[in-house]
C-alpha cells in the first residue's frame, strides 16, 4: 500500500483519510477508537477505583493486528527512565505498525497538568498557582517547555489543561483548576493551550463540561447548574481556548447535568461543540467514562448500548483502555443494532488527527533524536519564576516580613520539611511514586526549611513538626510550642497533602465537608499564637481554607498553592525578601469554614444582608494580594455613552512609589446595576500584570467592547442590553480605585459565536 493515495503527503488530509477509510474493515476502523493501558494495575489497589471492573482482558499480539488508536500513559503508569522509556515506546510503535495492514502507529497520550507526569520530569506549580500569577505569558512559556519534553520522548497528546471553574472549594480537585472566575480561567488556560500546541502536542481540554459544579462538592457527582450558570460560568473558558488557541481535543466530563451524562449528550458534544463552535478535533472519554454510562449513570443496559450512546453523542475515543468500543461494539454493528456510519464518523476524526501529526506518513520516526533531560536548568528556571509569581502575601499588618537576616526562627508544622508539600496530586511523585516507595524522587525538591536556611544563613533556625497533616495526634505540640517560645518569630508551615481518592487532604476524590484546616493543624496554630511570639503563617495547600479564627492574631500570612519543585525556594525568597510577592488570589479565602459554596460571582441575594445571620463575605477576596512596595493609581476615566455594539478605552497610570521593584496586577471589573436577569455584583473582564522599578510608572489601557457585558437572558440567548454599566479599575474584586460609568444605548443585541471574548490590553511607558 505504499503507493496508495492515503500515503501521499502531497494530497489534502481529507482525501487521504477518505481513501484510507474506504480500505479498512469494521474491526480496523473500530480499533482506531480505543486506547490500551499497558501495565496498569487491575487489582483494585491501583490509581483509580473501579479500574478492574472497567478493563477488558485482551491478547496484545492479536489485538494490534487491527491497528490501535491510542497508547495510554506509557510514561505515567510506573517509574521509567526517560531515555529507556522513549526507546520502549518506539519499539512498541514499530510493533503496532508492523502488526497491522496499514503500518499506522498509535497516538500516545500523557497527563501534563503540572508538568509531564513522569519520573524525573519537572514538577511545575499546579494550575491554581498559575491563576495566582495572573501571568498568561509565563504559563504559555511553561506549556511550550512541557510540550517539547513530551515530543522528545514520542508523546503526541497531553491531557491538559483543566478549564473547570471553581464553584465550591470543598471539591478535592480545586488544586487542578485555575480559579473561580471564568475570564481568568479562560485566558490562562488559553495561554497554556497555545504553548502546548506550539510544541506540536495535541492539547485536551477538560472536563467538558460542568464537572466542578457537582452537588455537595463530591467528586463525580450530579450537577444541578441552571442554564444561565452553565452558559455564563462553565462554558466560556472552553469556547475561549478553542477559538483563541485552537485546542485539538476535548475530554468529555464524568458528570451528568440535569440528568444527562456529558458522555452521552449530543447537545453538548455535537450541537454546541461542533455545529455552533466549529470544533473539528477529537472528543475523548475521561477514563472509563463510556463504561460509566452503564455502571454509574445507568443510562445504558449493556456495554454495546453505552458505546452507542457515546458515539451517537459525538464521543470519538474510549480511554484509557478498551471496554465498550471493542468486541461489544463490533458485534452490535454486525447485528445491525448500531449504524456503521457512527464508527466511520469517529474514525475519520481520529485519522485526520493522526494525519496532522504525520502518523500516516511512511517516514514517521519514533526514535528519539537527542539526549533526553526532562528536568533541565531552563525548565527549573521557568518553574521557579512561576512559583515566585504565584505566592500570595495575604497579610503583613506590621511589616514583620521580610524577616531580619540574623533573627531566631522557629519553623513549625507538618509541611515545613516534606518535599511532597510542594506538589499536587497529578505530579508524578504524588500520583504514581507513592506506589513505588523504593524508587527515589528523581528530581530535587527543596523543602521550606532547607530553602529558608539557604536564604538566611545567619539566622538561627530550629524545627519541630508539631503534628501530622490530618491525624489527631497532639503529642508534638509541646516541643513545637517550646521551639516557638525560644525564637524571635515562629514560621508555621501548614497545609495539605495531595493524594487520590481519599489518600490525601486535597486532590481527585479528596473532597471535604468544610474548610477547616486539616487534622489538628488549627489547634497547633492556636497553641503557637498563645506563646505571644509573632507567628507567620505559611500555607501550602490545594484549596483555600477559612482563616477568620486567627484574623488579627498573626504577624503575616503567606499563601502558596502547591508551588512545584521550586516552591520551597520561592516561599523562602518571599520570607527573606529576595522575592517581592506579587501573587493575587484566584479564589476567595473564606472567613468561616461553613456557609459554602461561595465564590465572588454572586448576585445581590448572594451577598451579605440583614435577612440572614450568615455572612458569606470572604476574609480575603478574589484578586487580593499584598506587596513589599507601594503603588499609586491615577485615572481620568469618567465614562461615556456608547452603542450596544460600541467600545470604550479606559486607562489607569500605576506608579511604584516604594523603594523596591515590584509587580502590580491591574484588574478591570464590570458592574451591571440593572439587568433583565440577576447578574453578579462584579465580574472580571480584564487584567494586566505590570512590573515596575522604584519610581517607574506605566499606563494600562483596556479596550472594552460592549460584547464583554453580554449574558444569557431568559430565552437562553446571549445578549447585550442597553442601560448603565460601571467599569471598575481595581486591586481586587472588592477594592475598586477608579470607576468609569457607561451608558449603553440602542437595541438589545443577540450575539453569535463571533462575539468578542477578550478585553484588549495595552501597556505604555510614562515619563
Amino acid at each position: 500500500m505504499t503507493t496508495a493515495p492515503w500515503r501521499d503527503p502531497a494530497l489534502p488530509a481529507d482525501s487521504r483519510v477518505d481513501d484510507l477509510l474506504s480500505r479498512m474493515t469494521l474491526e480496523e476502523k473500530t480499533a482506531q477508537l480505543y486506547g490500551v493501558w499497558v501495565g496498569a494495575d487491575t487489582d483494585g489497589e491501583g490509581v483509580a477505583p473501579l479500574q478492574r471492573e472497567m478493563s477488558s482482558d485482551y491478547e496484545w499480539d492479536e489485538l494490534i493486528t487491527h491497528g490501535l488508536g491510542q497508547l495510554t500513559r506509557p510514561f505515567g503508569t510506573a517509574p521509567v527512565d526517560p531515555a529507556l522509556g522513549a526507546q520502549a515506546l518506539a519499539r512498541a510503535q514499530r510493533r503496532i505498525a508492523a502488526a497491522g495492514r496499514f503500518g499506522i502507529p498509535a497516538l500516545a497520550h500523557e497527563e501534563c497538568l503540572a508538568g509531564f507526569t513522569t519520573w524525573r520530569a519537572t514538577a511545575y506549580p499546579v494550575p491554581l498557582a498559575w491563576g495566582a500569577s495572573f501571568d498568561p505569558g509565563l504559563v504559555e512559556e511553561m506549556a511550550r517547555a512541557i510540550g517539547r519534553d513530551l515530543r522528545s520522548v514520542g508523546v503526541h497528546q497531553g491531557l491538559a489543561p483543566v478549564l473547570d471553574v471553581v464553584r465550591d472549594p470543598r471539591w478535592g480537585r480545586v488544586e487542578e483548576t485555575i480559579g473561580e472566575d471564568p475570564y481568568l480561567v479562560g485566558t490562562v488556560a488559553t495561554a497554556y493551550v497555545r504553548g502546548l500546541e506550539s510544541a506540536g502536542i495535541v492539547s485536551t481540554l477538560k472536563h467538558f463540561a460542568g464537572y466542578a459544579s457537582s452537588a455537595g462538592a463530591r467528586n463525580l457527582a450530579p450537577v444541578r447548574a441552571g442554564v444561565r450558570e452553565f452558559a455564563d460560568i462553565t462554558l466560556p473558558p472552553f469556547e475561549m481556548a478553542l477559538r483563541e488557541a485552537g485546542a485539538r481535543s476535548v475530554m468529555a466530563a464524568y458528570n451528568d447535568t440535569d440528568g444527562i451524562p456529558a458522555s452521552a449528550d449530543p447537545g453538548l458534544l455535537t450541537e454546541l461543540l461542533r455545529e455552533r463552535w466549529g470544533f473539528t478535533g477529537t472528543v475523548v472519554a475521561d477514563y472509563f467514562g463510556v463504561g460509566f454510562l452503564q455502571t454509574q449513570h445507568r443510562v445504558a443496559g449493556t456495554e454495546a448500548e453505552a458505546a452507542h450512546a457515546a458515539l451517537a453523542a459525538g464521543l470519538d475515543v474510549e480511554l484509557p483502555t478498551l471496554k465498550c468500543y471493542g468486541t461489544p461494539l463490533v458485534e452490535a454493528v454486525r447485528a445491525g443494532e448500531i449504524p456503521e456510519s457512527l464508527i466511520d464518523r469517529a474514525a475519520r476524526r481520529v485519522l485526520l488527527q493522526k494525519c496532522e501529526l504525520g502518523l500516516l506518513d511512511e517516514d514517521w520516526t519514533p526514535e528519539p533524536t537527542a539526549p533526553i533531560d526532562l528536568d533541565s536548568a531552563s525548565n527549573r528556571a521557568i518553574a521557579r519564576r512561576l512559583a515566585e509569581e504565584s505566592v500570595v502575601l495575604l497579610d503583613n499588618p506590621d511589616g514583620l516580613l521580610p524577616l531580619a537576616p540574623d533573627t531566631r526562627i522557629a519553623v513549625v508544622g507538618p509541611r515545613a520539611a516534606d518535599a511532597l508539600a510542594m506538589l499536587g496530586c497529578y505530579s508524578f511523585p504524588s500520583h504514581v511514586l507513592t506506589h513505588h516507595p523504593e524508587i527515589p524522587m528523581g528530581i530535587e525538591i527543596p523543602t521550606v526549611i532547607e530553602a529558608l536556611r539557604a536564604e538566611l544563613p545567619d539566622a538561627k533556625v530550629t524545627f519541630a513538626e508539631g503534628c501530622g497533616v490530618d491525624d489527631p495526634d497532639r503529642a508534638g505540640f509541646e516541643e513545637a510550642v517550646a521551639r516557638a517560645a525560644e525564637a524571635d518569630v515562629c514560621v508555621a508551615v501548614l497545609g495539605d497533602r495531595a493524594g487520590l481518592f481519599g489518600r490525601g487532604t486535597s486532590g481527585e476524590g479528596c473532597d471535604v465537608t468544610d474548610l477547616h484546616l486539616p487534622g489538628v493543624q488549627g489547634d497547633l496554630l492556636d497553641a503557637l499564637v498563645a506563646t505571644g511570639v509573632p507567628v507567620v503563617l505559611v500555607l501550602l495547600t490545594g484549596r483555600p481554607y477559612a482563616l477568620g479564627r486567627w484574623h488579627g492574631q498573626l504577624a503575616a500570612v503567606v499563601q502558596a498553592f502547591f508551588p512545584g519543585e521550586e516552591g520551597g525556594t520561592a516561599v523562602a525568597g518571599v520570607l527573606s525578601g529576595r522575592v517581592n510577592p506579587s501573587g493575587r488570589l484566584p479564589v476567595s479565602v473564606p472567613r468561616v469554614p461553613g456557609g459554602q459554596p461561595w465564590t465572588y460571582l454572586q448576585p445581590p441575594l448572594g451577598l451579605a444582608g440583614e435577612v440572614s445571620n450568615l455572612d458569606p463575605t470572604p476574609l480575603y477576596p478574589f484578586g487580593h494580594g499584598r506587596s513589599y512596595t507601594t503603588f499609586t493609581w491615577e485615572s481620568d476615566a469618567t465614562g461615556a455613552e456608547i452603542g450596544t455594539d460600541g467600545s470604550y478605552d479606559v486607562s489607569v497610570t500605576v506608579r511604584n512609589t516604594g523603594a523596591r521593584t515590584g509587580a502590580e496586577v491591574v484588574q478591570l471589573y464590570l458592574h451591571d446595576p440593572v439587568a433583565s436577569v440577576t447578574r453578579p455584583d462584579v465580574r472580571l473582564i480584564g487584567y494586566q500584570r505590570v512590573e515596575l522599578a522604584p519610581g517607574e510608572a506605566a499606563r494600562v489601557t483596556f479596550a472594552f467592547h460592549a460584547d464583554l457585558s453580554a449574558f444569557t437572558d431568559r430565552s437562553g440567548a446571549r445578549v447585550v442590553e442597553p442601560g448603565a454599566l460601571e467599569l471598575r479599575l481595581a486591586k481586587s474584586s472588592t477594592d475598586a480605585r477608579h470607576t468609569a460609568r457607561l451608558n449603553l444605548v440602542g437595541p438589545t443585541r443577540a450575539l453569535g459565536t463571533d462575539r468578542r471574548l477578550l478585553c484588549g490590553t495595552e501597556v505604555s511607558e510614562v515619563g
